[in-house]
């Protein structure tokens, strides 16, 4: 029991260390476009995104299920060892991208790091490959075309409701409207992100705690997020934000597009209809694909010449190649760490 109690607190520990490099990369998505437009000051923005992202940890967790055990079964002998390896492998590639301003999905920087620590614990045949092909790929498919097609049709909506009522307000009039309805939208955001992204380390926990008896359930359905995981998680992921997240921002905020508070109402509020759909179903979707798709979208039918292409394609190529390497560096990590208790 000594021994377990130590693994699952160093994954508790490494999932700590996730959430906040989370909150350095995914959690500062959900503010990019409300600093870049000046609708708050970073601070408020953080300090709303933080309440937010809480509050939607507090109301759905199907998300944190998915990922802590529906990728590899708890009832797998190695599943401590496996979650380290997974936690090792996310950890190192967040971090190599959050450094140099890629934002990435951290959710599938996770989701590939347990798979490839779990094939090299037991081959393809340990991975619950119907949980992955039905939630994980369906999402990693969708994320970005719906966040597109999202962030398109909104921003065409309000520039044509605009044209039809509002021709002759003033501009300065106009855009001081929609600063203050993108607090309302970057909220939203905020919430749906709470409702998927912030799940991720909350899952991998609560697993860790349920097999090691700390958490007893009566049903293998059941996955009780205890209050106070949810709590600790969220307030890490803010941390994070705050200390690391400023060059995810420029670049999801400045480099992508030129950014106006119309195109940052219609990103986060078409980003944010999307990833509150796919949460519910429990699909662990990329808010970075989500609203970096969304931002593209609400410029994207109004000019071109305003979208910076190689800032897009840079971080197209990260999305694209994020499961496959954390996968292959997570399950670097697993042997590492087996082969050093052994």
């Amino acid at each position: 029991m000594e021994s377990v109690l130590g693994f699952v607190i160093v994954i508790i520990s490494l999932a700590l260390l996730y959430d906040f490099l989370n909150g350095a990369n995914d959690s500062a998505n959900a503010i990019a476009t409300v600093i870049a437009t000046k609708a708050l000051t970073p601070l408020k923005a953080l300090a709303l995104a933080s309440f937010f992202n809480l509050a939607g940890a507090f109301v759905f967790t199907e998300v944190a299920k998915t990922v802590g055990k529906g990728i590899v079964p708890i009832s797998d002998p190695n599943f401590l060892v496996i979650l380290i390896g997974g936690l090792l492998g996310a950890i190192i590639w967040t971090y190599i991208c959050t450094s140099v301003g890629i934002p990435i999905s951290v959710t599938h920087s996770l989701v590939g790091a347990i798979l490839g620590a779990g094939i090299v614990a037991g081959g393809t045949g340990i991975i619950q490959w119907e949980v992955l092909t039905d939630k994980v790929f369906v999402a990693i498919a969708l994320g970005p075309f719906v966040g597109f097609v999202a962030g398109a049709l909104l921003f065409s909506l309000i520039s044509w409701l605009l044209y039809l009522f509002f021709k002759n307000t003033p501009a300065t009039r106009t855009e001081g409207t929609f600063k203050k309805l993108q607090i309302i939208s970057s909220s939203f955001m905020a919430f749906s992100h709470g409702m998927n992204d912030t799940q991720n380390a909350m899952g991998v926990i609560t697993a860790a705690l349920i097999f090691g008896g700390f958490i007893f359930v009566e049903h293998p359905e059941q996955f009780p997020v205890p209050w106070w995981v949810k709590i600790m998680c969220g307030s890490v992921m803010a941390l994070g934000t705050l200390l690391m997240g400023w060059k995810v921002i420029r670049t999801m905020g400045w480099r992508l597009t030129k950014l106006e508070p119309k195109h940052g109402f219609s990103a986060e509020t078409g980003a944010g209809l999307a990833v509150v759909a796919v949460s519910v179903a429990g699909m662990p979707v990329s808010t970075t694909h989500v609203i970096g798709s969304a931002v593209i979208g609400g410029t994207f039918f109004q000019s071109l010449r305003r979208i910076r292409w190689p800032e897009v394609w840079r971080m197209f190529t990260a999305w694209i190649i994020t499961i496959p390497i954390a996968a292959l560096i997570g399950g670097a990590a697993y042997w590492v760490v087996q082969l050093g208790l052994s």
